[in-house]
């Protein structure tokens, strides 16, 4: 089992940065590979970005445009997700995930564990 907790979401203006935190617990962190899920209002969830279990294989969703960038610190069980240039279009609930591949994360097909998510509004 492995429990995540996201934090760092919140208000922010357009072009403002903000950074994701997701705390894991409960299991050998660097086996699971991380990633970032978003869901906006009346939209279905989508995939963001992703990070192998040593940080040595990265995936983003073409809508980041090298604006986010996803790390992890395996000594302290936690991934970040560092967001720059943020649009109103960014704006949904961010979900944090672990799944055994970065493949399973980047399709959303059969991921393992969620977080409860955490709000990200940026005002325009």
């Amino acid at each position: 089992q492995v429990q995540l907790v996201e934090s760092g979401g919140g208000l922010v203006q357009a072009g403002d940065s903000l950074r994701l935190s997701c705390a894991a617990s409960g299991s050998t962190f660097m086996n699971y590979a991380m990633g970032w899920f978003r869901q906006a209002p009346g939209k279905e969830r989508e995939f963001v970005a992703a990070i192998s279990g040593n940080g040595g294989n990265v995936h983003y969703a073409d809508f980041v445009q090298d604006r986010f960038t996803i790390s992890r610190d395996n000594a302290k069980n936690t991934m970040y997700l560092q967001m720059r240039s943020l649009k109103p279009g960014d704006t949904a609930v961010y979900y944090c995930v672990a799944a055994r591949s970065t493949y399973i994360i980047v399709t959303m097909r059969g991921v393992d564990y969620w977080g409860q998510g955490t709000q990200v509004t940026v005002s325009s």
